[in-house]
Parts: structure tokens; C-alpha cells; sequence
């Protein structure tokens, strides 16, 4: 083989596993989120298949003549590539949920198969460029090079340009098609005419990529960060729920964008109702989702300024096209990190500054430290409110670890929340809200209870804040082990 073929093979197969690996994350999102477990999983799964290749391919290239074999282990990596949409999107509605199980085993049907047959082009291309026992270390290792540059060209397109063009299901398509259709010239041109080879490829072709293009899809909006979909509610024929990642994060009101149901929801915007109430509020919002709560102070606080940093910019383009959220001259949003751009705000330049931002079931570790609250301390006028919306279950780790790091900037902390919640025994959503100046927890109480029709909601105050926080550790951009922290329950794996 000449070494510029052998090059192109081993750049190919090897970038192609890097591009299986990058989508496979926003593949299995939909199902059980996107964490650092499931990164671990998904790098872990793809480390694991490129070794089981490269072992694989050198036991191969031993026995048979590596002619004969490495146009199949294309067309087999490409068919399976094919595959991998209608496989994962069958299998993650049986396995979604956060445990260790669940999420190993749809990141593995998501990668090991296609990966391991692509890995083992390296070591049968190898196989055939040992002629001169001289140069084996420079040619092992000029391949070894070239594999690993066609994996960190393929990281990078990935990332930076085809998840921003591409849908994953028309990426998975075309690498699929691209490696069979490679793999049968490369068979034809190394091993010789075959019609047994061309039958097969076209059986398998059509047949897989037949499935690949009426696999269900998972989302209504595959986003940079997301896969997002709109559901309406039974009942209530105005009201539309938005989830990402299969969780919840907003509902919004067609008709009545002030119509607030959630209950944080609730909670936050009565928090907001302390500063200067029924006057001017300028807010800043850290994760914008539907837009429920810019657009409800928008409305009703019509002299103040909304900033919302979302760094979906996926989310924002369906909020506008499907959740009737329109942008003004007092309510806009910048697409980027809520954090790099809380860090940009003036002193003292806003009344209320909410974070809200969430991927999967974890918030990103660096808007929970002590230095990004120090930073929403800085921003606020002076009496002005810093609302956190935190999900967590028994023991509540995370939350806890929150709360004491707010606690260990802010003179006063007061949690809303459910009595179960608080009391340690059930999990779900908990709103803390921040002040250097004492929050008047009767007059919050008043304006939960107006807000919440459920009547279920509490304001712990500062003494019951306190000991919810006790023991727990203090958040800082050194320490800060969210995705660990946090609790998911057996009933959700």
C-alpha cells in the first residue's frame, strides 16, 4: 500500500471515531442528560472501543491478510454508524434515567460498536507498511501521529462547526454513508472486484439508512446544548411546557405570559416583589429557557431593564418562534456564559440578578461557587436580591453546599421551598434568596402565599436556613464537585 493511502485510511478511521464520540454526548442527552458522568461514560466507552480495536485488528492482521479486511471494517463501521440513531433512540425509552447503568450502557450502544470496528484499520494498515524492519518505529509511529491528528481535526470540526450546521441525525448519515461507500472502494481497489462484497453493501446500505432516516425523532429543536422539545398541557390548551434533556424548565402561558404555574417560578418573582415594589426593577437573569420570568417583570415592572444571558442560542430562537418571547428595548438577550457576562455588569447597576441555568440535572459547577456569588454581590444596588433555583434530593448535598456559600458572602439567606423539601425527607426544587440587607421574611410570606396557589410553599427563615446549611462545605472555584453532590433518587434512574 502506498503510504499516502496508508495515511488517508488511518487519518479517516481514526477522525471518525472522534466524531462518533462528540455526538454521541448529545445523542444520549435526550435520555439521561448531559453531566460529567455521562462525559465520563462516553469518553470511557470510546477509550474502551479503540483498544478493543486496536487488539482486535493486530490478532486480525496476523492471520489474514489485511487486504482482504479493511474495506469490510469501513463498510461494517459505517453501517453501524448508521445504526447507532435508530438503536440509541429504541433503547434510551427503556434505559433513561442518571444511574451508572443506565447511563454506561446507552453511552456504550452509542459508541463501542462502530468505534471498535473503525480501530482496527490502524493496526492491519500498519501490518501491511512493516516491509523494513528499519523503519518500524518511524512508520508506527508516523501512523500513530496521523491517527491521533485526524482524531483532534475531527474534535474540533465537530465542536466548532458541524454540531452548529448539522442536525445529529444528518452528521450520523453522512459519516455513515461516507465510511460504507469508502470502504467498498477501498475493498474493490486492495482485494479486487467482488460481487458478493457489492451485494452486501448495498442490502446493509439501504437497508440502514433507511432506518437511520425514520428513526422517531427525540427533539423539536436539537440545539448547541440541548435537545429540546414543546408539549402541551392536557387541560389547559394555552399552556406549553419546554424541556431539555427530558426535564422540565419552563412553562409558558400563550395567552397570559404573566400566568405564572411553576412553583420556583412563583417563588422567585416573590422575592423580586420586595425591591422597590410595583416600581422600577433592573434585572439580570443568568439562563433564560422559555423566558418565563424576564417577560412576566417586562410586563409588570414596564420602567425597569431585563438582561438575560442564555447561552443556548438554540433555546432563545425557540422561545420566539414557539413561545411567542419577543425581545424590547427593555428586555434583551446576549447569547453567552451567564457568569463572563455578570462579570461585565457595573457596580450597583441592577436590583435582581436570578440564576437559573441548569444542564441536565446539575447546574454548571462555576455558577455555584463563592466567586460567582461575589460577583451578583458586586452587581447589586444596595438592598437588591440574588434569587438561586437549585433542584436536589436527600441528603441534599449540593444544596446545602450552596446555601453555606451563600451564606459565606451574603448577611442574609432565607430558602423557599416545601416543608418536605426543607425537612430533608423529599427532594425537588429550592429557591434561596440573598441580601446584605435583612429580608423581611413576614412580608415574603405574604407574597409566596398570594402567588402560590398550592399554599404549600414555605419561607424558611434565617434561623431554619442556618441549620439546613450546617456542615456543609463552602463552593469555590477550586472545589466545587456539583455533578457529585447531587442526589438523584432510585425512582429516576
Amino acid at each position: 500500500m502506498p503510504p499516502f493511502a496508508a495515511a488517508l485510511l488511518v487519518f479517516v478511521a481514526s477522525g471518525a471515531v472522534l466524531i462518533l464520540e462528540n455526538i454521541a454526548v448529545r445523542l444520549v442527552a435526550p435520555y439521561i442528560g448531559i453531566n460529567l458522568q455521562v462525559n465520563s461514560a462516553v469518553i470511557g466507552t470510546a477509550l474502551a472501543s479503540i483498544a478493543l480495536g486496536s487488539w482486535v485488528g493486530g490478532r486480525i492482521a496476523d492471520r489474514v491478510a489485511p487486504r482482504a479486511v479493511i474495506g469490510w471494517m469501513l463498510m461494517l463501521g459505517g453501517v453501524t454508524t448508521l445504526l447507532v440513531l435508530p438503536v440509541v433512540r429504541a433503547m434510551g425509552k427503556v434505559l433513561n434515567g442518571t444511574s451508572p447503568v443506565a447511563v454506561i450502557t446507552l453511552a456504550g450502544l452509542a459508541v463501542i460498536v462502530p468505534a471498535a470496528l473503525l480501530s482496527t484499520v490502524t493496526p492491519l494498515v500498519v501490518k501491511l507498511q512493516l516491509h523494513d524492519l528499519y523503519r518500524t518505529g518511524s512508520i508506527v509511529g508516523r501512523l500513530s501521529s496521523l491517527g491521533t491528528l485526524g482524531g483532534i481535526l475531527a474534535t474540533f470540526i465537530t465542536g466548532f462547526v458541524l454540531v452548529a450546521s448539522l442536525r445529529t441525525s444528518v452528521i450520523l448519515l453522512v459519516l455513515g454513508i461516507v465510511l460504507a461507500v469508502g470502504g467498498l472502494v477501498c475493498h474493490l481497489l486492495l482485494w479486487g472486484k467482488s460481487a458478493r462484497a457489492v451485494a452486501a453493501f448495498v442490502v446493509l446500505g439501504v437497508v440502514t439508512t433507511g432506518l437511520t432516516v425514520a428513526a422517531p425523532q427525540a427533539c423539536d429543536a436539537e440545539t448547541t446544548y440541548s435537545c429540546a422539545k414543546i408539549e402541551t398541557v392536557k387541560g389547559k390548551p394555552s399552556l406549553r411546557v419546554l424541556k431539555t434533556s427530558n426535564a422540565e424548565i419552563s412553562h409558558v402561558d400563550l395567552k397570559d405570559p404573566t400566568n405564572l404555574s411553576m412553583g420556583y417560578v412563583q417563588a422567585v418573582v416573590a422575592a423580586s416583589d420586595l425591591v422597590n415594589p410595583k416600581g422600577r426593577l433592573d434585572g439580570f437573569h443568568i439562563g433564560g429557557g422559555g423566558m418565563t420570568v424576564p417577560t412576566y417583570l417586562e410586563r409588570t415592572r414596564p420602567a425597569g431593564d431585563q438582561l438575560v444571558y442564555e447561552i443556548d442560542s438554540g433555546l432563545t430562537e425557540l422561545a420566539k418562534n414557539r413561545l411567542g418571547f419577543k425581545e424590547s428595548d427593555r428586555l434583551r438577550v446576549v447569547t453567552g456564559d451567564g457568569r463572563q457576562g455578570l462579570q461585565k455588569q457595573p457596580a450597583n447597576s441592577r436590583d435582581l440578578v436570578v440564576e437559573d441555568a441548569f444542564g441536565s440535572h446539575s447546574p454548571p459547577w462555576h455558577l455555584t461557587t463563592a466567586e460567582m456569588v461575589r460577583h451578583a454581590q458586586r452587581v447589586l444596588k444596595p438592598g437588591g436580591i440574588y434569587a438561586l433555583n437549585m433542584i436536589d434530593f436527600p441528603p441534599a448535598d449540593f444544596a446545602r453546599a450552596e446555601v453555606a456559600t451563600l451564606r459565606s458572602v451574603f448577611d442574609h439567606v432565607v430558602l423557599i421551598s416545601y416543608d418536605a423539601i426543607l425537612d430533608g425527607e423529599q427532594g425537588g426544587n429550592v429557591v434561596a434568596v440573598a441580601s446584605d440587607r435583612p429580608i423581611d421574611t413576614a412580608a415574603l410570606r405574604r407574597r409566596v402565599s398570594a402567588r402560590d396557589s398550592s399554599k404549600q410553599l414555605r419561607v424558611a427563615d434565617e434561623h431554619r436556613t442556618g441549620r439546613y446549611a450546617r456542615g456543609a462545605k463552602v463552593l469555590t472555584d477550586d472545589y466545587a464537585p456539583v455533578d457529585q453532590l447531587i442526589t438523584v433518587p432510585l425512582r429516576y434512574w
